[in-house]
């Protein structure tokens, strides 16, 4: 009997590369715990942890282990003491040191509270180990983040910077308690659920549910339900998923390549509220400046992409976690850009663009996200209906609307030449 060519055909390659799970959390007892887990639940496993005590000195530790034995234990001093040049300098080289010394054993690469899963991506897309990509020596399988439902809520609502906890990872380190926490869940591809056997079955349905209006596309897996931990059970769920997908962009860059960014359930399960806000027309730059505050009193969490009149040309990011609002830029909205220059953009934006593309705003366009617990959908909706252009001053036209009072002016430059086109 011959080989069917269709079946034979579809075979994919056998891929060699060790597989790196990256395990991130802000309660470093519930990620040590789920570690050590998954390490039982694999002899031939090596996890791969950094202490970053001592890193504003330039000084971390760096520790390697099966669930037998500690391999090493080593002090490591950096030449500048932060979080990205101990991704490039130790982190990055250690992973593919083992993978090189080790390829018959998977890596779990446990990170700091301090370290967020998305900059461990990022380094990889440009980190080369002598002179070869890290991703020619191992494939980064999906990334896990613990979430323990003692303190999640607590550390979600805090006002704390990282400096208040003693966790920042330089003087120049502002980021708050909550921005950390929900940029591990956000950029995970499971999430853990980490509770104990006396844990409120009611509380951790929020939790659950909070979870998932936090990151829509992770997996959620609860442990700690029982007195008894099932280690390969738990493996099984969170490790050689695949879920990872390399190519996805930034939270902040999803809305540009015309994927989700959150769930609208503005009568969400057990009082979580989620609203997804969308427009074509751009924010008048001084009311969407005075209503800051009061968009942001009840909020959890914030997050999207939007445009101002009088700076049409920029994409704006949008967020808020822990009481504090940034917008940032995102570069040029297509529309602002010659079409030579949309190469400079991923095909994903282009071809969303291209979807959705409007005749007067081209892919200019608002999306945000808001997440709380009880938000008033109606209130929040009128309240940014109100910020945006009226009709009178739509009809002004986009040389008038750069006149518009404009507090944000200045914070958000852009560079290169670009033709505009407006209409």
């Amino acid at each position: 009997m011959s080989a069917n060519p269709i079946t034979s055909a579809v075979r994919p390659p056998v891929d060699h590369r060790p597989a790196v799970t990256v395990l991130s959390g802000f309660s470093p007892g519930a990620v040590q715990a789920a570690a050590r887990a998954l390490l039982i639940a694999d002899e031939e496993l090596l996890a791969i942890r950094h202490d970053l005590t001592g890193i504003r000195h330039g000084l971390i530790t760096r520790t390697v282990e099966s669930a037998a034995a500690v391999l090493e234990h080593t002090a490591v001093e950096l030449v500048h003491g932060c979080v990205s040049c101990t991704l490039r300098e130790d982190v990055l080289p250690t992973v593919v040191r083992l993978a090189r010394e080790r390829p018959g054993s998977d890596l779990l690469l446990v990170l700091p509270p301090a370290v967020e899963p998305e900059a461990v991506a990022a380094a990889c897309s440009h980190c080369l180990i002598d002179g070869v990509p890290v991703t020619e020596t191992v494939r980064f399988d999906s990334y896990v983040t613990v979430v323990d439902a003692d303190c999640f809520l607590d550390d979600l609502a805090s006002p704390d910077d990282l400096s208040d906890r003693d966790l920042h990872a330089a003087d120049d380190d502002h980021r708050a308690v909550a921005e950390v926490v929900v940029h591990q869940v956000e950029f995970s591809d499971t999430v853990i659920l980490w509770s104990r056997p006396d844990t409120d079955a009611l509380e951790l349905s929020r939790l659950g549910t909070l979870v998932h209006r936090l990151a829509p596309w992770s997996i959620q897996v609860s442990v700690g339900t029982s007195t008894h931990l099932d280690c390969t059970g738990l493996a099984d769920m969170v490790r050689g998923t695949g879920r990872h997908d390399p190519a996805r962009p930034g939270m902040l860059g999803l809305a540009l390549e015309g994927r989700p960014i959150a769930v609208h359930d503005p009568d969400g399960g057990h009082g979580v509220t989620s609203l997804v806000f969308r427009s074509r027309r751009p924010f008048h730059p001084q009311r969407l400046h005075d209503a800051l505050e009061d968009l942001t009193e009840q909020l959890l969490r914030g997050r999207g992409q939007l445009w101002i009149a009088s700076q049409p040309d920029t994409a704006l990011a949008f967020e808020f976690a822990g009481g504090g609002v940034s917008l940032g830029t995102l570069g040029y909205w297509l529309a602002a850009l010659p079409l030579e220059r949309w190469t400079e953009t991923s095909d994903e934006r282009r071809l969303a663009a291209d979807l959705d593309w409007d005749p007067y705003y081209g892919d200019r366009r608002t999306v945000l996200a808001l997440i709380g617990l009880h938000l008033d959908h109606e209130a929040i909706t009128g309240l940014l209906t109100a910020c945006l252009l009226t009709d009178a001053e739509l009809a002004d036209g986009f040389d008038s609307w750069r006149a518009l009072p404009d507090p944000f002016a200045g914070c958000f430059p852009l560079t290169g030449d670009t033709t505009t086109e407006e209409k």
